[in-house]
């Protein structure tokens, strides 16, 4: 086995290249960020465990899909974290780990970017669902949304949708685009 070691760079690449660790700092607070919605996660189940008894099913789908909107929301700070780390800064090293997520041996900016567009449009989804749910209560005193609220947040919703369509489409014509040298 010859190994021989890396080329020496010069004073300018070394300080370019060496730039990427000050993203370190952004992914240690995303971690911290996970943190709080973790916490967040446990006082929502808290809020749900003891009014369980005195809440109508409404409000009980209500908290659920607010539980599942931060499950989400902390994968889509995993992959950030994971998989920008990964491609951005430094290798992970997990190969050959149990736990290694499946998607990250083939993880690049491209599959990150589809990646993070379909959780985007997933967490979108519920915020839409938990709207039409509460749709009933639009026009009376306690509603929370109005008519116009619910037209832009499903015109949003579809604009994710197609956006996430373009990225994946860019990225499958950027990969089966013949190599030009």
């Amino acid at each position: 086995m010859n190994s021989t070691p890396p080329p020496r760079l010069g004073l300018l690449p070394s300080l370019i290249f060496s730039s990427r660790w000050l993203q370190l700092p952004l992914y240690l607070g995303l971690i911290v960020a996970q943190g709080v919605y973790v916490m967040l996660f446990l006082k929502e189940l808290w809020h749900l465990l003891t009014h369980a008894n005195s809440f109508g099913e409404m409000e009980i789908m209500l908290l659920v899909l607010g539980l599942i909107d931060v499950v989400m929301i902390s994968n889509l700070l995993v992959m950030v974290i994971v998989g920008g780390y990964e491609t951005f800064v430094s290798r992970l090293r997990l190969q050959n780990h149990p736990d290694q997520p499946e998607w990250l041996s083939h993880v690049n900016a491209s599959v990150l970017k589809v990646k993070l567009a379909m959780a985007i449009i997933g967490i979108s989804s519920i915020h839409l669902l938990r709207t039409f749910i509460e749709a009933g209560t639009i026009g009376t005193p306690n509603a929370r949304f109005t008519e116009a609220g619910v037209m832009w947040q499903t015109i949003i919703h579809a604009l994710f949708i197609l956006s996430a369509l373009g990225i994946a489409l860019v990225d499958k014509l950027s990969t089966n685009a013949p190599n030009k040298h």
